[in-house]
C-alpha cells in the first residue's frame, strides 16, 4: 500500500498506539494488534462524532469481543481516561465448567518451571475471601443464622472458621499479556477451576482449593501497567 493511501486518521492512531504514553490514549497492550489490522484493512475510518456512522458496523465486526475496550483506538467512541480508573483496578472473572484438579495441582507443586514463563503464587484462603466484595454484609446475615460456619455463594462451599487458616489458595500468573479468549484457554488447559482477567491484559489461572476468584492483584512479570 503507498503511503498517500493511508488515511492519516489511522497513521495518527497506530503513533498513538506505538509512542505515546498509555494513560493518554488506548490500551496497547490489549488492542495494538487488532486495531492495526481493522486500519489496514480500512474498515474504521467513519466519524460518528461527526455524524458518519456509515462503517461502524464493520468496525465492530472487526474489532469483535474487544470492541468494548478497544474502540477508542479507532476513534468510534469517547476516549477514556485511564488516569481514573487503571486497568488494573478491573478484571473480568469466570469460572471454568471442566476443571481437572488433579493437573492444577501437578503443574503447581514443587519448583516452578521457569521456561514456562509463569508466577506461581498461593496465600491463605482467609486472605482470599478478605477482598470479596459483599463479605462483611454476607458474614452478618451469615452469623445470625450459623455462628460457626459459613457457607459462600459460589459452587456450595462450605468452610468452617477454624479450617480457614489451614487452606491455601494457588493462583498462576502468566508473564506476558494476552487476550481474554487466550486467557480462559489457557487456565482450561492446566486444569484450572477459574480465571481472572485484568483490563489491562494480564491473566490469572485460579487453583481448586480457593474459594473466590483468586487475588485481585496484578502480578504478570510483563504485563504490570
Amino acid at each position: 500500500m503507498k503511503p498517500s493511501a493511508f488515511p492519516i486518521p489511522a497513521v495518527a492512531t497506530v503513533l498513538c498506539l506505538i509512542w505515546i504514553m498509555p494513560i493518554q490514549c488506548c490500551n496497547k497492550a490489549l488492542c495494538a494488534s487488532d486495531v492495526s489490522k481493522c486500519l489496514i484493512q480500512e474498515l474504521c475510518q467513519c466519524r460518528p462524532t461527526d455524524g458518519n456512522c456509515s462503517c461502524c458496523k464493520e468496525c465492530m465486526l472487526c474489532l469483535g469481543t474487544l470492541w468494548d475496550e478497544c474502540c477508542d483506538c479507532v476513534g468510534m467512541c469517547n476516549p477514556r481516561n485511564y488516569s481514573d480508573t487503571p486497568p488494573t483496578s478491573k478484571s473480568t472473572v469466570e469460572e471454568l465448567h471442566e476443571p481437572i484438579p488433579s493437573l492444577f495441582r501437578a503443574l503447581t507443586e514443587g519448583e516452578s518451571l521457569n521456561q514456562l514463563n509463569w508466577n506461581i503464587v498461593s496465600f491463605p484462603v482467609i486472605e482470599e475471601l478478605s477482598h470479596h466484595e459483599n463479605l462483611v454484609s454476607f458474614f452478618d446475615s451469615v452469623n445470625q443464622q450459623q455462628p460457626q460456619n459459613v457457607s459462600l455463594p459460589q459452587s456450595g462451599v462450605y468452610v468452617s472458621h477454624s479450617s480457614e487458616k489451614e487452606h491455601m489458595c494457588t493462583v498462576v500468573y502468566f508473564d506476558d499479556c494476552m487476550s481474554i479468549h487466550q486467557c480462559k484457554v489457557s487456565c482450561e488447559s492446566m486444569g484450572a477451576s477459574k480465571y481472572r482477567w485484568f483490563h489491562n491484559a494480564c491473566c490469572e489461572c485460579v487453583g481448586p482449593e480457593c474459594i473466590d476468584y483468586g487475588s485481585k492483584t496484578v502480578k504478570c512479570m510483563n504485563c504490570m501497567f
